[in-house]
């Protein structure tokens, strides 16, 4: 995992524990977890996790573009290390290769 993965690896993680709360409160999030088996997220979830990632990272990463790519059967079976992927990607992309974000 590069620098680039385990910064927004972290910055997931911490969007999601605020995003459902109590409900992923002791589970272990990792690029292996899934959206919607083991998070159990709901459509409103993924709205407010969308919302935290154009605040954290602002026009860098377009959660809506990204999600609108897959398929049906890529969106139901989506980890987090998907988005990981992505976001980090589109950083290193945009800063090349150091990692720049938004002001939280």
């Amino acid at each position: 995992m590069s620098a680039t993965q385990a910064k927004v690896l972290a910055d997931i993680t911490q969007m999601i524990h605020a995003v459902l709360g109590d409900f992923v409160a002791d589970q272990e999030i990792t690029m292996d977890t899934t959206f919607r088996d083991e998070l159990g997220m709901e459509s409103i979830d993924v709205v407010s996790l969308a919302g935290r990632l154009q605040t954290r990272y602002g026009d860098t990463v377009n959660f809506a573009h990204f999600v609108a790519k897959l398929d049906l059967e890529n969106v139901a079976d989506l980890t987090v290390g998907h988005l990981v992927t992505h976001i980090a990607d589109a950083l290193d992309a945009k800063a090349g290769g150091t990692v720049e974000v938004a002001a939280r």
